[in-house]
């Protein structure tokens, strides 16, 4: 059976954490930021778990029944790094423009509120296919969202990128969009995923909010 589309969309109506400062790059107000997550890795252990049609615990029951929300699958996927990124910016996130506070990156439905529900078939779809940028099903859904965030935001907002800096899967696709708004935590600069979820879930307990930087400055920088 063909998996139906979520109903989504984006609507348009370093240092040590600490409090939140204007950015290097930023002039002006102080800005608003969207926070954009990396999805789990959809072939992991967990993954699997979650996947295998064999599965009766609940929340793999709810997702063949009722539908579960992609902040959960992914939280269970990835249950310190994305939880952790889930939880802090639950913390920190806030509407801008009439834009989510959080969306979530997927392999092949562009940005994805983390509240949007899914089943089985929708959720395997939007995790098979492989994220680099020259896949166009990954690519070309990002890059149309990318393009209706760029506008909702306007030239004072900025976005925060929670995963990868240290590969190509996401930073040239945003940068390319958003140029210096787009920005990510100064911390994350030589952590693992493990020491980066860790790292957000004390931010989060602790209602301290990382420095970020600008991230066409560190995709400028040899790796």
């Amino acid at each position: 059976m063909a998996a139906r589309t979520p109903q989504k969309r984006i609507v348009l109506q370093g240092h040590e954490p600490g409090t939140r400062s204007l950015p290097d790059c930023s002039k002006g107000p102080a800005p608003s930021y969207v926070y954009l997550l990396s999805p789990a890795n959809a072939s992991g252990e967990r993954a699997k778990l979650l996947f295998r049609p064999q599965a009766t615990f609940e929340l793999a029951h709810r997702l063949r029944t009722a539908g579960i929300s992609i902040g959960e699958a992914f939280s269970f996927m990835s249950s310190l790094y994305f939880r952790g990124k889930l939880e802090y910016t639950s913390v920190f996130a806030r509407s801008v423009n009439g834009v989510p506070g959080t969306l979530v990156i997927t392999a092949s439905g562009g940005l994805l509120r983390p509240e949007t529900v899914v089943r089985f078939d929708e959720l395997a779809e939007l995790s098979r296919e492989k994220i680099v940028a020259r896949n166009p099903k990954y690519r070309d859904p990002l890059q149309r969202d990318l393009r209706a965030l760029s506008d909702a935001i306007g030239t004072n907002g900025r976005v925060v990128l929670l995963g990868s800096i240290a590969t190509k899967k996401y930073l040239p696709l945003l940068v390319g969009a958003l140029g210096q708004r787009l920005m990510v935590p100064r911390a994350f600069l030589g952590l693992g995923n493990m020491q980066r979820g860790a790292l957000l879930l004390r931010c989060s307990r602790e209602r301290r909010e990382l420095e970020y930087v600008c991230a066409a400055d560190v995709l400028a920088k040899p790796q």
